[in-house]
């Protein structure tokens, strides 16, 4: 009986060595670099990139209808879904104008208890990913001041600098609430 136990064990134990001889080895362990992600858009000859959150959907640019009365930067207001969308000119309000091709251009809605409007930009870029150790201060960027107290830093690739717009730094700019013409 212990003939037959010890050549069951060894059985098992040349079982086990070959089978790790066999054996794969697991993936080496891969460091995980936190990613941040945006929308990217283009305005006034500058890329910028705003935080997903703060972007509630994208749209082509709608048939809107003017308002009297209101700051030459509001193009009017849209019917979207049933809600009348305000329309702004992103641009006009930086005192620039938009560029590009009128089929490029595209409205970023924000959509917030606070604010609902739709702002038109010179074209919108996709999703952009950064790795979000990255982000340099905005220092060194050369900006107008107006524009430059919505910026919230930069990522660079690719020697491209795409600048953090913050969409809920703008919407809580007294100038651009204050919507009546002076």
């Amino acid at each position: 009986m212990a003939d037959t136990a010890d050549s069951a064990y060894q059985v098992l134990q040349q079982l086990a060595e070959k089978s790790l001889s066999h054996a794969q080895q697991l993936p080496s362990q891969v460091d995980t670099v936190e990613q941040w992600s945006g929308i990217g858009f283009s305005l006034l000859g500058y890329r910028f990139v705003t935080p997903m959150g703060e972007l509630a959907e994208m749209l082509k640019i709608p048939v809107y209808t003017r308002l009297p009365g209101v700051q030459p930067w509001i193009k009017g207001v849209s019917n979207i879904r049933g809600r009348l969308l305000p329309i702004f000119d992103l641009a006009a309000f930086y005192s620039g104008a938009l560029s590009g091709h009128k089929k490029d251009q595209r409205l970023l809605v924000v959509d917030n208890p606070v604010t609902y409007v739709g702002l038109w930009v010179d074209q919108v870029l996709g999703r952009q990913f950064f790795d979000a150790d990255t982000k340099q201060e905005s220092g060194s960027i050369d900006l107008p001041d107006k524009l430059a107290n919505c910026v919230d830093g930069y990522y660079e690739t690719d020697d491209q600098q795409w600048i953090v717009f913050s969409l809920k730094s703008l919407t809580q700019d007294p100038e651009f609430i204050d919507v009546a013409a002076n």
